[in-house]
């Protein structure tokens, strides 16, 4: 039986009030001394590039001016694009794409080099000052049982109609795991990689008929399907009411109903003992503070013998520890409260809160730069779709932003995906001797 398609279940028809309205270009001597220095800073980075950076009157700087085979980035307000940065950093470089400040023929390749070089791009004294000079997290979005509810229906209650948009007929919204890499997976090939990526999961965790299965972020519910149709019994949380309703459906309309419960849930409530625990980049929603916790979550959760399957989204531990207190232009506009660990904190906090070890690893990144770019050129041609939804430019160009900036983190290596098995550590009993 086919799944459901998105629009035969209940969708929002608009997006929801939200904080996501652009501030006005600052103004004033501290803009204008910031606007300054961020400019100077600009060039100077820019200059060691290989970009290329137009002005209005069509000059063009960067160390790959005289290539033109370099990715170009298009300044349609100079002084608004460095008032912006010289005020809140990449926050004001997002917000200044969002206003058409800039744009780029190709965003991801342009965010690629900036990815690339990061260190390049402000001087050391600078960085060091980087927690006192940018905005602080906003203690509303921490992910308390109360403010984690407020940040998932932030991002994943805007509509799915929205989703369906730009996502394959699995309705997975995550890393792929693609057959091949070279030449570039196609679009016909991400609904077969997003299974590939699952089953891989799965399978790690051990789950066959009779397994019972806990799964920490339902989505739209692919996962709890796939488990079910292995003879699994599964029980998903999640809290989002536009995923909940979906995924229902399309569990019903899998013919698996009858093996799958799907529940409105903070993680922290779930009770019971279960055979294999999954949870597919929702950690990424934990936050930093509430990490041990909910490490010991799942183990908690884990029944003698079992195994539990991660995906997870990482950066560099010394860029992760260097960021950790200040808001990022994804945390306002996108995902409020997140936040990405380091593999090097994963393991630190599994030794220290849990009696669980490593069984398994894999690592997905570059299988993730393509799975986002498909998604990238898909939201591109269903932009008009889109404004029906009743999202309008500056909202659409955000998520383009998005995209790309997500494709470009991980083509360039700053971020990675990791596929995690975990396992009870033997006691000391148990050792061999």
């Amino acid at each position: 039986m086919t799944a459901l398609s998105p629009c035969d279940a209940r969708s929002a028809t608009a997006p929801p009030a939200d904080p996501r309205q652009v501030p006005a270009v600052p103004r004033g001597a501290r803009a204008d001394a910031g606007r300054l220095v961020a400019a100077a800073l600009f060039r100077r980075a820019v200059r060691r590039l290989p970009l290329r950076v137009e002005l209005p009157d069509g000059t063009m700087f960067g160390g790959g001016v005289d290539d033109p085979t370099t990715p170009r980035m298009v300044l349609h307000d100079p002084d608004a694009f460095a008032t912006r940065l010289g005020a809140t950093g990449l926050i004001g470089f997002g917000e200044a794409y969002m206003t058409g400040d800039w744009s780029a023929p190709d965003p991801a390749a342009v965010l690629t080099v900036f990815a690339g070089h990061l260190r390049e791009l402000v001087p050391a004294p600078l960085r060091a000052l980087r927690p006192l000079l940018l905005p602080r997290r906003p203690a509303r979005t921490r992910a308390t049982p109360d403010g984690a509810r407020d940040n998932a229906a932030h991002h994943y209650d805007l509509s799915n109609d929205f989703f369906a948009a730009f996502l394959d007929e699995t309705m997975t919204y995550s890393a792929a795991l693609f057959d091949r890499l070279e030449p570039a997976p196609e679009w016909d090939d991400l609904a077969a990689a997003q299974h590939a990526k699952i089953d891989r999961l799965l399978d790690g965790a051990g789950v066959g008929p009779g397994t019972a299965v806990l799964e920490i972020g339902t989505g739209w519910g692919e996962l709890a399907i796939r488990a079910a149709r292995r003879g699994a019994t599964v029980h998903s949380v999640t809290l989002s009411r536009e995923q909940l309703d979906l995924a229902r459906h399309r569990v019903a309309a899998a013919g698996v109903a009858d093996r799958v419960t799907i529940e409105l849930r903070d993680y922290r409530e779930v009770e019971g003992r279960y055979d294999a625990v999954i949870s597919v980049e929702m950690i990424e929603a934990v936050g930093y503070d509430f990490l041990a916790g909910y490490l010991t979550v799942l183990e908690r959760a884990l029944a003698p013998g079992g195994r539990i399957a991660l995906q997870v989204i990482t950066m560099p531990h010394d860029r992760m520890r260097a960021g950790r207190t200040t808001h990022t232009w994804v945390q306002k506009y996108i995902f409020p409260g997140g936040f990405l660990p380091s593999a090097e904190l994963l393991t630190e906090l599994l030794a220290r809160h849990t009696g669980l070890e490593l069984a398994d690893r894999a690592t997905l990144g570059q299988h993730y730069a393509h799975t986002l770019r498909l998604w990238r050129e898909r939201f591109t041609a269903a932009e008009d779709h889109v404004a029906a939804l009743g999202f309008d430019e500056v909202f659409r160009r955000m998520w383009r932003l998005y995209l790309a900036y997500s494709e470009a983190g991980f083509h360039s290596g700053y971020l990675d995906c990791l596929q995690l098995i975990l396992r009870p550590a033997p006691t000391t009993e148990e050792v061999p001797r």
